[in-house]
């Protein structure tokens, strides 16, 4: 029996690496050249880019969160993350024979209803697991960074040598072996509370958590809106598609070790003071845009983004499971995801096509910006929160 659960924690562990890599390897082949595609193969303006682009935020904005209820409630995280990798694999697929803007709007939003349930359920089962068995969740989250890194660089070389359509099909392939891994994932067994709704009042009705979510909203809103602009940015200042590969390769592959090291930084300085110093850099880095430096140069700020993003997504991960109930923190990792990955996505995504079809690209890294520095205030005011109760907690 103890021979079989050792083993059984051994595949866990081994199983995790991997399917993060195939997930992230999946989304850095199409996502980082699909505005690229869209201006370049279709032909479509940047307002039709932007357009297109931030739909699906809105569209998981709205639909994570129900998947996170899906989750909590039927207790199946696993099923229901098998069923929305094969859904958004088979959509991937359908968008390369798109060439209409109003079919590539429909198929957009359907992607983005069908992928919004796969990071939010793979990082909850994947933060369960390291507090019940032990572990890292920046170990193992790190190697999602790492695939990534290396599928942008194959996109990009690929599109250049090849045809453009292969950023699809590596997409759909790559989630199809994630989903096959996804069945070796632990099933969760913890208690959960039918009362979802309810359990959402409830978060909604903590101030930390309320200050969290605006605070996602402004500052990954930006990071990921990045991932739509970078490649038009890299173009215009005289990239290639392998060049555009070799500078998200630069900033995704950064991402890895600091992640590695996440845990025992959090230990050291706590969740929100490094979430703080991780979104000063990434708001200092899309300043530096702004002002349209030297390709040589932008690929060397790009290493910046192991600062940014490989320590904000594990800390911000965690505080939202943190403050959150325990028969909600699906839904609670749901929400952040949506008020991030979603709105605020759709929110700087959308204004960036505007403001590139108005202006230049430099301004909408400037609008990027002063966004991440207004959220950086919000957590602050976090810290001051968590100082102020921690205080009050000694008098008492």
């Amino acid at each position: 029996m103890e021979v079989t659960l050792k083993r059984g924690e051994s595949t866990s562990k081994s199983v995790f690496p991997l399917f993060y890599f195939f997930v992230f390897f999946a989304f850095g082949a199409l996502f980082p050249l699909l505005s690229v595609y869209l201006q370049e193969e279709v032909g479509l303006s940047g307002t039709e880019i932007g357009a297109i682009m931030s739909i699906s935020p809105v569209v998981m904005m709205l639909i994570q969160p129900l998947w996170g209820m899906v989750t909590d409630y039927t207790r199946k995280p696993v099923f229901v993350l098998t069923v929305a990798l094969w859904a958004t694999a088979v959509t991937g697929f359908v968008y390369s024979l798109a060439a209409e803007y109003r079919w590539l709007m429909v198929i957009a939003v359907l992607l983005a209803a069908m992928q919004s349930a796969i990071v939010p359920i793979s990082d909850s089962i994947a933060l369960h697991h390291v507090q019940q068995d032990g572990g890292s969740y920046g170990s193992i989250r790190l190697w999602g960074s790492l695939g990534f890194a290396v599928a942008v660089l194959a996109g990009g070389w690929l599109s250049d040598h090849f045809a453009f359509m292969t950023i699809f099909y590596l997409f759909s392939l790559m989630l199809i072996l994630a989903s096959f891994l996804a069945w070796r994932l632990p099933k969760q067994s913890q208690t959960m509370n039918s009362g979802t709704l309810r359990g959402v009042r409830q978060l909604l009705a903590i101030p930390h958590f309320l200050l969290l979510l605006l605070s996602t909203f402004l500052i990954f809103g930006p990071i990921l809106a990045n991932n739509s602009y970078f490649g038009i940015f890299i173009k215009q200042l005289g990239g290639t598609l392998t060049g555009i590969g070799f500078a998200f390769l630069l900033a995704a592959g950064s991402e890895a070790p600091f992640m590695k090291m996440t845990d025992r930084l959090i230990r050291r300085f706590g969740l929100i003071p490094l979430f703080i110093f991780a979104t000063a850099v990434s708001g200092l880095r899309w300043f530096l845009y702004f002002w349209e430096p030297p390709l040589v140069f932008v690929y060397i700020t790009t290493i910046a983004q192991g600062f940014s993003v490989g320590l904000s997504i594990p800390a911000a991960l965690q505080y939202a499971r943190d403050i959150a109930p325990k028969h909600v923190q699906a839904t609670a990792v749901s929400l952040y995801s949506a008020a991030g990955n979603g709105f605020g996505a759709w929110f700087c995504t959308f204004i960036g096509g505007y403001l590139l079809d108005r202006y230049h690209i430099g301004a909408v890294y400037l609008f990027f910006s002063v966004c991440t520095f207004i959220g950086m205030l919000s957590l602050i005011a976090i810290h001051w929160l968590n100082k102020k109760n921690h205080s009050a907690g000694e008098e008492r």
